[in-house]
């Protein structure tokens, strides 16, 4: 069966290093080791995770801060590349990541607008015949020529989320960036996402509300330190994490009063 996304024992580990300390600058030049760095510990943020997307699935993904969502979106969508493991995706892919990433600040947002829709695989031609629709959907009309650096952050999402969704990608990832938006734009983006999702198209949404995971997703996926926690139903996902984090403010509370 063909799926949109594919992932079999995918693992990613960062290296973190710490600079090796010296007594003085002339010690340092004559060992040649300047700037060498220690290697101090390795951070396992992915863990032999497997799970697969069908096409026109929406899939949600759930856990703490620091549990490896941002990671694990950054992956599938090819900005970090596996240490071990595989990821198949099938389909031209645009995400909503962290704020910021895939703009140049000192372009203005049309030149923006044109890279990152180069960069998801449209032509310039195609670029060009899309181009008013993404501003006036992200209302930039005044500001469009100006640097992406003089852009509110509200403004970034408003833009970043115009070219996502018009691009017309096969699967669109979320990492909860609506969030910065005002009320009358994000239930804009919202009733486009549901057109999206009601024309059979794929995604992947990493939220902290498990109000939008039970609406949104088919399933869900609870990571928790790199690793698959719990996967299965909405539902049962988010029980069990709610039931997780009752227990862990419990314990909480109990060391703080003890």
């Amino acid at each position: 069966m063909t799926v949109a996304i594919h992932v079999e024992r995918l693992s990613k580990t960062f290296k973190r290093y710490q600079p090796r300390r010296y007594r003085t600058l002339k010690e340092s030049l004559i060992n040649g080791e300047m700037f060498e760095r220690r290697l101090s510990e390795r951070v396992e943020a992915v863990k032999d995770l497997s799970f697969s997307v069908a096409p026109g699935e929406t899939f949600g993904i759930i856990g703490r801060n620091g549990a490896g969502k941002s990671t694990l979106l950054k992956l599938l969508c090819g900005i970090l590349k596996p240490t071990s493991g595989h990821i198949a995706v099938n389909g031209r892919v645009a995400a909503l990541l962290s704020l910021g990433v895939g703009f140049h600040e000192q372009m203005s947002g049309r030149d923006n607008v044109f890279l990152n829709g180069l960069v998801l695989g449209l032509s310039p031609r195609e670029v060009r015949a899309r181009f008013d629709d993404i501003v006036t959907f992200a209302e930039l009309e005044e500001f469009i020529n100006a640097p992406v650096w003089t852009y509110s952050t509200g403004m970034r999402m408003r833009l970043a989320f115009s070219v996502a969704i018009n691009v017309d990608p096969d699967i669109l990832i979320i990492d909860e960036v609506l969030a910065v938006g005002d009320i009358a734009f994000t239930e804009k983006c919202l009733a486009r996402m549901r057109e999206f999702q009601a024309r059979g198209k794929t995604m992947v949404l990493v939220t902290h509300e498990i109000a939008s995971l039970t609406e949104w997703c088919r399933r869900a996926l609870w990571l928790d330190q790199g690793r698959a926690r719990v996967m299965g139903a909405p539902a049962d996902v988010a029980q069990a994490y709610l039931s997780e984090c009752s227990e862990a403010a419990s314990i909480s509370a109990i060391d703080a009063v003890a």
